[in-house]
């Protein structure tokens, strides 16, 4: 388990040593603020047990109505937290699930993974990162609910959208249809989860954390293309659901025909709008999508975290009850996880945790802030049955109030008993706008919503930031091999000269002996491969006379290979050299090649990059190629191999020996890596290595290689490739206005994917194993390794900025007040890590961001000192942002305290302390 956070340094520290200074410090100001602790699980977090057979809760009923879902008889307000198991290690998930806690979130989401559980029929698997209960059991043991996607599709960017391949083999099937072999392993499926959640007493009745479950997903966006057999598919789907008797809700996203039995969910960037089929049921968002995928070749996605926290706001505003992050932590599609067509192994969907585990700044950090005031309001949220007061307050404005009585709004409410929150919004894309309301003005900035947990004072605007901004010392969009950036080179057992420590061995192209067989005809990938590889190589002969090397010596022109349509990659070998590739999702081909007179030996390679995962009528989707092949350009007409004998062979040697493992190493030849080699497809690399010290996220940076896969230890970390991004298409961001997938993009000109993540706990200290097969050519001696952290941290809050969330209370009654402090900033580390240096600090006018503070025409020239005394050797500090900490160096204007600091390991820390 993660241990508990140390408490926040704050300045100045004891003994006082600057008179007029000390008694306005951060602590003594919060020590002044009585603070009701707000439970995010509320009074259902008992742990009364936490061993096998053990409850985590006192066994509670999950019901709802019109508003909410009722836990043990109380309507909540729930927030929760998307976070996928298998895409962590379970040594990662005590930390993460710690993290979701720390964030404010109620509960933990997950689909779960058919293909995954099942990898072939009737045998089952629940180990490792498919260790369905350990991860719900921690997830209880943090006191968190858990919200389970049963499926059993998926989507989730994940190979196959989580069906078992052997599933399309199975006679006369189609899938999420009415099709009663569909049906049938369906059922029996989902039962054997159910039955799961039951042995382990999972359930809210028996004590333990799941609240929620789903059945089937987003299937309304396909269903109309079965017709009436889609229809009648979903009511089995519900019914047959509906009698496994969990005891708890199930729900149907983006399902508006959903029986009155099944909550109809929405899945949306935006959900304010959403409102379920019928009255009776409460208004609940699944699929909040707070970044989004990458694919091979494309920029990567980010969505602004003023943005997000508008989104989640409006929807609490305008009667909302569950909100889940898709993602909060995304993580990674180890080995041949990733979903097609061609998405990249990194699933880190910037979400408000990094792929690596580490806190995304300054999202997380402003949605906990989110959370804490959408808490500090559930009270009066949950105390309006019907609709709530409403008032325009402008063309692109109005106010939601949420009280226990009427509320008049033409003056103040701070002496009125009675419980009440208000959410003001400001829809406006480019203007601020005052308003009025309570008796006093609010300014609203544009595209924004105020939270005022007592409908007087504003706890928290969407487009006002107070959170840190981390800079990590891997950025995803970072080339790992360029001239503005150093990592240390792969540290490497066995001596000084990298480039001498690389092995080699070359991998045979097309059929090289175990499992080949001939066959006429073009057959289809995965009825050949049952994906238990990405390649299956295709091979015939060809021979060419003497008329036809004439003929194109005369004419000055090249026969052409020709295929209708290929996906996801197809290579053309003429010979055993590599001729040429093409990329794309059933696109066509046409590659020149060089044909020498005699017998000529074509190898087709297909490889797959990720089975499609979204979609009707998956099964017949398939892989490789489709229509005619032809070599094309002869003086007698064109030569069609379609029907020709083909040789087949799944996979590669080097695959199928295993020798990424440790203990196969005697199954390859193994000679030094030459010059030549750097530049030869299908080949094989392997060195030895020793891991970073310390106990941080590793990164390994393959941007000098082409593509391919990449193994440590005998672990596949995935699929790498070095598809560059289009130069075009990332402008520059502005939070306000509708967000789509292509709004704020980076990373436009670079590799889509050049760092990978290792988990700290497939590595040892030292004689780590890394194997690389290469496709088609790249230089190994430029893999660099770096280890992944919170390197600098920034942050700048304005004098007027609201009172910290730790300043609230909620009365007995529920209703909220505010003990009226100044702003803090804060500042903090990962854990295990410490300030070590502050490189700017500056309260008075400063200007600039992060990484570009400079100091403005008003400056406190004791700030620096103040701040340095205060935060260096700390993993975190607060600082009270007032004159009566810094003094007043400009009377009668607005101050501000921008402060950069830098991050290390306490090592490091310790020898900046000595040098100082």
């Amino acid at each position: 388990m993660a241990t508990s956070p140390s408490p926040p340094s704050r300045w100045p520290p004891q003994p006082m040593t600057r008179m007029g200074l000390l008694a306005l410090l951060v602590g003594l100001l919060a020590a002044s603020a009585p603070m009701r602790a707000v439970d995010a699980a509320g009074v259902l977090r008992q742990v009364v047990g936490r061993g096998d057979g053990g409850t985590f809760f006192e066994p509670f009923n999950v019901t709802y109505d019109h508003r909410a879902v009722i836990l043990g008889g109380k309507r909540r307000m729930l927030v929760s937290a998307g976070l996928h198991y298998p895409r962590a290690t379970p040594e990662m998930w005590p930390s993460l699930i710690a993290k979701v806690k720390e964030g404010g979130a109620d509960v933990i989401e997950t689909y779960i993974f058919w293909n995954g559980h099942e990898p072939a029929k009737g045998q089952y698997y629940f180990e490792g990162r498919f260790d369905i209960v350990k991860f719900a059991k921690l997830v209880a043991a943090e006191g968190l609910f858990l919200f389970l996607r049963i499926g059993p599709y998926a989507c989730a960017e994940w190979n196959f959208g989580g069906f078992p391949v052997w599933l399309r083999d199975i006679p006369g099937i189609e899938f999420r249809t009415d099709n009663e072999p569909y049906k049938a392993e369906m059922q029996t499926f989902v039962t054997k989860i159910v039955n799961i959640m039951k042995e382990e007493k999972l359930y809210s009745w028996q004590g333990g954390p799941i609240i929620l479950q789903q059945i089937e997903n987003e299937y309304g966006n396909i269903q109309g293309q079965y017709g009436q057999a889609g229809k009648r598919y979903m009511l089995w789907a519900a019914q047959m659901a509906l009698a496994l008797d969990t005891g708890i809700p199930w729900v149907m996203c983006r399902q508006t025909d959903a029986p009155e039995e099944i909550l109809d969910t929405c899945n949306a960037f935006y959900c304010d709008g959403f409102k379920p089929n019928s009255y009776n049921k409460p208004t609940i968002w699944t699929e909040d999508w707070d970044g989004w995928y990458a694919d091979w070749g494309g920029p990567l996605p980010h969505r602004p975290a003023r943005d997000s926290a508008f989104a989640v706001a409006r929807f609490y505003q305008r009667g909302g009850s569950l909100q889940n992050y898709y993602m909060y932590f995304g993580g990674t599609n180890f080995e041949r996880t990733a979903g097609g067509p061609l998405q990249i192994t990194s699933y880190d969907y910037d979400a408000p945790i990094d792929e690596y585990g580490i806190l995304r700044q300054p999202k997380w950090g402003h949605l906990k802030d989110l959370h804490a005031a959408i808490k500090l309001c559930e009270p009066a949220l949950i105390a309006v049955d019907g609709s709530p007061q409403y008032v325009k307050l402008g063309p692109m404005q109005e106010a939601h109030i949420y009280s226990s009585g009427k509320v008049h709004t033409n003056g103040s409410v701070s002496g009125n008993a009675q419980i009440c929150s208000a959410f003001l919004a400001n829809i406006d894309e480019h203007k601020y706008v005052s308003v009025w309301i309570f008796g006093k003005s609010y300014s609203l900035p544009p595209w924004s919503v105020s939270i005022l947990p007592d409908c007087d004072n504003v706890a928290f605007n969407t487009a006002r930031v107070g959170a840190q901004t981390s800079v990590f010392s891997v950025e995803s969009g970072t080339p790992s091999y360029s001239s503005n950036h150093n990592p240390r080179i792969l540290s490497l057992a066995g001596g000084p000269n990298l480039s001498s420590t690389w092995l080699t061995s070359k991998e045979p192209v097309g059929a090289w002996g175990e499992g080949s067989f001939s066959a006429e005809g073009i057959l289809e990938h995965l009825n050949v491969t049952k994906d238990i590889s990405d390649y299956l190589s295709y091979t015939t002969s060809v021979n060419i006379s003497d008329e036809d090397v004439a003929y194109w010596n005369s004419k000055g022109v090249r026969p052409s290979l020709t295929i209708d349509k290929i996906r996801d990659v197809a290579r053309v070998f003429v010979n055993g050299k590599l001729a040429g590739s093409k990329v794309g999702h059933w696109v066509s081909l046409n590659q020149p090649v060089e044909l020498v007179q005699g017998l000529n030996k074509l190898t087709l390679l297909s490889e797959i990059v990720g089975l499609q995962n979204y979609g009707a009528f998956l099964e017949k989707d398939g892989a490789g190629f489709r229509g005619q092949v032809k070599l094309t350009g002869f003086p007698n007409g064109d030569i069609d191999l379609t029907k020709s004998l083909w040789t087949y062979q799944i996979g590669l040697k080097g695959e199928f020996s295993k020798i990424y493992s440790p203990e196969n190493q005697g199954c390859a030849k193994w000679s030094s890596m030459q010059n030549d080699d750097t530049q030869t497809p299908f080949t094989w690399f392997k060195t030895m290595f020793d891991a970073p010290e310390g106990n941080d996220p590793v990164a390994i940076g393959l941007g000098s290689m082409g593509k391919g896969q990449a193994w440590v230890n005998g672990h596949l970390i995935g699929r790498y490739w070095s598809l560059v991004a289009p130069e075009s298409g990332c402008p520059s961001c502005n939070y306000a206005g509708a967000y789509s997938d292509s709004k704020c993009q980076s990373n436009c000109g670079m590799p889509t994917q050049s760092w990978y993540h290792i988990p700290r706990e497939w590595l040892q200290e030292s004689d780590n194993l890394l194997v690389l097969f290469e496709e088609t050519g790249g230089d190994p001696s430029q893999i660099s390794l770096e280890v992944h952290y919170t390197k600098t941290i920034c942050s700048k809050v304005s004098e007027t900025y609201y009172p910290p969330l730790s300043s609230w209370s909620r009365a007995a009654n529920g209703r909220a007040s505010v003990n009226t402090v100044a702003p803090e900033l804060h500042l903090q580390c990962d854990e295990g890590h410490v300030i070590s240096k502050v490189t700017f600090a500056s309260y008075g006018t400063p200007s600039g961001d992060c990484q570009n503070f400079s100091v403005g025409n008003c400056h406190a020239s004791t700030t620096l000192d103040l701040v340095t005394e205060a935060c260096v050797g700390e993993n975190k500090c607060s600082i009270s942002v007032t004159n009566n900490v810094f003094g007043d160096p400009c009377r009668k204007v607005v101050k501000d305290l921008a402060v950069e600091a830098e991050c290390s390991p306490p090592l490091s820390t310790k020898e900046a302390r000595d040098d100082m």
